[in-house]
């Protein structure tokens, strides 16, 4: 039988792992910064992710690779509502990717149906009371602090049972500032205040990640590091952020979909919308249902 993935309070039922494509509307970011940086051109790239297969499109004005300064807030507005704008005019799902709370109010009054916040309402004190005020889908992901000194936070004994148990710190913290349990998606922060090792054990016990914490799970491998680590020449040099590292990221599609993910979050979609297909048709065979 195929894993549960849960559902999320809010959003459509998928019956397969979802697929949510990524905007940067950011100068900076690690794999495509400056490429949708344009308003009409970051909608226009949504626009297209949707019908690439991309279930939800996340937009975000904020970079938050290793070694990132922080915009203003002023800014990240600029960048960020009005592609929030335009794509939920066009009826896309769109979820916000913020660390303020201000910003997410706003998008959410531009459009937006969920709010991703990397720092799992961490950062800015007021998310949570705002979240829960507008009652929308928010992700939860795992985080030791700001990108511009993460690096340095990467200490663990046991990567997998440390990130479960600050998780679920997250969650009782969103819960208790009233963000109803149904709406809460986990991310175990594939890449944030993680190294190479740490991100390949995440992945290897995302099931695990799942069932204990009984949250739907939203995998971010895509072009991240470690994929370039794992892709590295035989000189030992990385493969290069952006479509050098696609397959890779379509392959932890795959697991992540077969490991019962409810969602995964990517830049190119095609490859990754195909692999959860595949995932879901591969597990219905192997149970008897109906593909």
């Amino acid at each position: 039988m195929n894993p549960s993935r849960g559902h999320v309070a809010g959003l459509p039922e998928w019956d397969r792992c979802a697929v949510m494509g990524v905007v940067n509307v950011t100068p900076d970011s690690f794999s495509d910064g400056g490429k949708w940086f344009d308003s009409d051109t970051a909608v226009k790239h949504g626009l297209d992710l949707v019908a690439e297969g991309a279930d939800l499109v996340d937009v975000g004005g904020e970079s938050t690779r290793p070694g990132a300064p922080r915009v203003d807030e002023s800014e990240e507005l600029r960048r960020v509502l009005p592609v929030v704008r335009g794509l939920a005019s066009e009826g896309v799902l769109v979820s916000v990717d913020t660390m303020r709370a201000a910003v997410a109010e706003q998008a959410l009054a531009a459009g937006a149906v969920v709010v991703n916040d990397v720092s799992g309402g961490l950062a800015d004190p007021r998310m949570v009371p705002a979240v829960a005020a507008a009652r929308v889908p928010f992700v939860v992901m795992h985080w030791r602090g700001q990108s511009i000194d993460m690096n340095n936070r990467a200490v663990y004994e046991d990567v997998t049972t440390e990130v479960i148990t600050e998780l679920r710190a997250s969650l009782e913290r969103a819960v208790a500032g009233g963000i109803e349990p149904a709406r809460i998606v986990i991310d175990p922060g594939l890449g944030f205040a993680k190294q190479t090792p740490h991100d390949l054990r995440l992945v290897a016990e995302l099931g695990r990640l799942r069932n204990e914490l009984e949250r739907p799970l939203l995998v971010a491998a895509s072009r991240k590091r470690f994929l370039g680590r794992v892709l590295a020449s035989t000189d030992g040099a990385p493969a290069p952020p952006a479509r050098e590292r696609d397959a890779a990221t379509a392959a932890i599609s795959a697991l992540a979909a077969r490991e019962g993910a409810w969602a995964v979050r990517v830049h190119e979609v095609r490859a990754s919308a195909d692999a959860v297909r595949v995932a879901h048709a591969v597990a219905s065979a192997g149970s008897g249902e109906p593909g």
